[in-house]
């Protein structure tokens, strides 16, 4: 993925790599509660493998990076307003780590959770 060569040799950076900065950031953002599989089968791979970038998929194409974030969100907070907030905090963290743009991060609300009041 994002590749560099330098005097001593070269840097490789996987998508797992970066999959992993937008989880911590995405679970930093106000209003998120957690992160969702994306569809059944990877949801019964993540119970099994406890990947810590789950709900986080990274496609890099050769020019262009895309990152899709699935997220559960809590009940009663602005739904646009979480999805704009994960956005750009994914954008920046993953911009200031690999030093190179973000085509896209996409939000997927994948549900909702009402807190328990007591």
């Amino acid at each position: 993925m994002g590749e560099e060569t330098t005097t001593l040799g070269t840097i490789s950076i996987s998508p797992s790599a970066l999959a992993t900065i937008a989880y911590h950031a995405t679970l930093t953002s106000y209003g998120v509660v957690g992160l969702a599989p994306k569809n059944l089968a990877e949801g019964l791979a993540m119970s099994i493998t406890h990947e810590p970038a789950r709900g986080v998929t990274v496609n890099y194409n050769g020019e262009e990076i895309d990152i899709d974030v699935h997220i559960i969100i809590e009940y009663g907070t602005r739904i646009t307003s979480v999805a704009d907030s994960v956005a750009n905090a994914v954008r920046y963290q993953v911009e200031k780590a690999l030093g190179m743009p973000i085509h896209h991060v996409n939000v997927h609300i994948q549900g909702l959770r009402i807190s328990n009041i007591d």
